[in-house]
């Protein structure tokens, strides 16, 4: 796998030798290559809960979709396969029909109050829920309560990971809570010592 063997084309080299920056891309291209993904890019895709992804139509029209669901649902099943539930949302199909005719997507993954971001190149392949029963059950997720359509699994072809730069950082409201958990329970022992304070003061 080398992201940069996919990225760079003819036309981004071309930019890259007009703005200097070609000699080091051109290193980064000869010395990245991976055998698929590893345990870094693992524990990562198992920590999100959204991702991008993006598509090309029969018109040659790029379109972006955002996919979400619980911390997870997105799996990874081996070093170049990746896989999710396709669940029923407002039944427009853009993407399922671009791939249908364009399996090469392109992911983003982000964390956002790291500041850290996973690009990944696959193909994606659509799988009908009856066609592979084991599949269905490695990609199934507890407690979800959505209605799904389909299974997508994506082939990946390379990935790269990102500068922080220009990455804002934002929290969710579950990580806003675990952040002030301890704050809030001091200011609850804080708040029953003086009730208990104040109950001993009136007894005298």
């Amino acid at each position: 796998m080398n992201y940069a063997q996919i990225a760079f084309t003819e036309a981004v080299q071309q930019l890259q030798t007009r703005f200097g920056s070609r000699s080091s891309y051109a290193r980064m291209e000869a010395q990245r290559e991976t055998d698929g993904l590893g345990e870094q890019e693992w524990q990562f895709i198992a920590g999100r809960d959204h991702f991008f992804m993006a598509t090309v139509g029969e018109n040659g029209f790029p379109y972006l979709q955002h996919r979400g669901g619980p911390k997870g649902f997105l799996k990874v099943i081996d070093q170049t396969t990746l896989g999710f539930i396709d669940f029923k949302g407002n039944m427009q199909y853009i993407s399922v029909g671009n791939v249908a005719t364009q399996p090469k997507v392109a992911l983003i993954l982000m964390d956002y109050p790291a500041r850290a971001r996973l690009k990944i190149y696959a193909e994606a392949e659509v799988v009908e829920l009856d066609a592979r029963p084991d599949l269905l059950s490695t990609l199934s997720l507890e407690d979800y309560k959505a209605r799904p359509e389909r299974m997508i699994l994506l082939h990946v072809k390379a990935y790269d990971w990102n500068c922080p730069q220009h990455i804002t950082p934002r929290y969710t409201v579950e990580e806003i809570e675990s952040a002030f958990a301890g704050q809030r329970e001091l200011i609850q022992r804080q708040q029953e010592e003086i009730k208990n304070l104040k109950a001993k003061l009136q007894q005298h």
